[in-house]
């Protein structure tokens, strides 16, 4: 028998929103995660289990900045309260990450506007840097597009829905419409989990490539 392996005790944190106008810097000052509640455990809203608060984890950005969390422990699974104003499994703020959309679709080209708000790293970087936020912002306004016909117009472009929903703080907006498909969202709008890449060991039962293996001449 070999050493035991190393993993998690349980399955990821949930995440879950915690509804709030306040921008992160004013988050931070005023200490928001001391006033985010979870009343019921999400596992098991009819009571019973052994549920209480499990403290805080940090963000990198802004700097201070706390997320609530919970503990199930007949579940083995920890909930997080998100901020609105936060970005979800991406560094900085939800407003940050719209910026960052909003220049792209005013530059002429992707490789512009990541020059224009990168410029102090390479040009491949600011370019990757950029379309982490950019890929997913656009895929979730085509999904809230095809969820909610007409409310968010017909274009999925920031722009348009900022001016739909006259507000410049439209990712922050978005989420509280969005609110009951954040699970099906992508980051840095949603909650929806990371998909894992396929990796040598996931495919230890598929024909690897090349030639065939010679015959046994048994």
């Amino acid at each position: 028998m070999g050493p035991p392996r190393c993993g998690r005790a349980g399955p990821w944190p949930v995440q879950l929103r915690h509804h709030t106008w306040l921008t992160s810097e004013q988050y931070v000052i005023e200490r928001g995660w001391l006033q985010a509640s979870l009343k019921r455990c999400p596992s098991h809203p009819e009571g019973g289990c052994c549920f209480s608060r499990h403290g805080t984890y940090p963000r990198i950005e802004p700097p201070g900045m706390q997320v609530a969390r919970w503990y199930c422990r007949d579940a083995h699974r920890t909930f997080s309260l998100l901020p609105d104003c936060m970005s979800s499994r991406l560094v900085g703020s939800l407003d940050e990450a719209e910026q960052v959309v909003v220049k792209v679709e005013e530059s002429a080209s992707v490789e512009v506007a990541a020059q224009a708000l990168r410029p102090d790293i390479d040009v491949p970087g600011a370019i990757r840097w950029v379309r982490r936020r950019l890929q997913g912002v656009r895929a979730s306004l085509l999904i809230l597009l095809t969820l909610l016909p007409g409310r968010l117009g017909s274009k999925a472009e920031l722009l348009e829905a900022r001016r739909i929903l006259e507000t410049e703080r439209c990712l922050v907006r978005l989420r509280e419409i969005a609110a009951p498909h954040l699970q099906a969202l992508p980051r840095p709008l949603g909650f929806r989990p990371w998909q894992r890449r396929t990796t040598e060991c996931d495919s230890r039962f598929q024909h690897k490539t090349g030639t065939d293996p010679p015959r046994d001449s048994r």
